[in-house]
């Protein structure tokens, strides 16, 4: 969906129609943050496939996942709308950005609270799960070859 709203962006913003580009612009938003989120709950699935192996039992897990990762997105996108729906909207319309016809995002510090922020938070995720997965390999592997020394000997 992602990108089919970025690929239809700039034609849906050649009708002129605010509430259509504002549309357009919180779709485009709300499914980049769904793919961050999705992201996330990937290697929090890689966490628990690879080191909490044994005993891990979550109820209802996908109905878990899917309201994180379609749900959280939808809470940043209602509070950035509860704020100003006049966040969204085509670029040309400002004085900044006079060649834009590109629905998104038009104030810089949404963006940055809402984009990057969000980005760089799940990739601190990532990154720390990806670090204890790795961690978690490299003790089974040293465990695996003291053992195999150990029976050789």
């Amino acid at each position: 969906m992602l990108n089919i709203v970025f690929l239809t962006n700039s034609w849906l913003t050649s009708f002129n129609q605010p509430g259509l580009c504002i549309t357009v612009a919180m779709l485009l938003h709300y499914f980049l943050l769904a793919a961050f989120t999705w992201m996330c709950l990937e290697s929090v699935h890689f966490y628990l496939a690879l080191v909490k192996v044994f005993n891990v039992y979550v109820p209802k897990y996908i109905l878990k996942c899917c309201i994180a990762g379609w749900g959280i997105p939808a809470i940043v996108i209602t509070l950035v709308l509860i704020i100003n729906k006049d966040f969204y909207g085509n670029g040309s319309l400002s004085e900044s950005h006079p060649y834009s016809n590109f629905c998104w995002i038009q104030d810089n510090t949404v963006f940055y609270i809402s984009v990057v922020a969000y980005f760089f938070l799940i990739f601190l995720m990532n990154t720390a799960m990806f670090i204890t997965v790795l961690l978690q390999i490299h003790s089974v592997k040293t465990r695996t070859q003291k053992t195999s020394r150990f029976w050789k000997q």
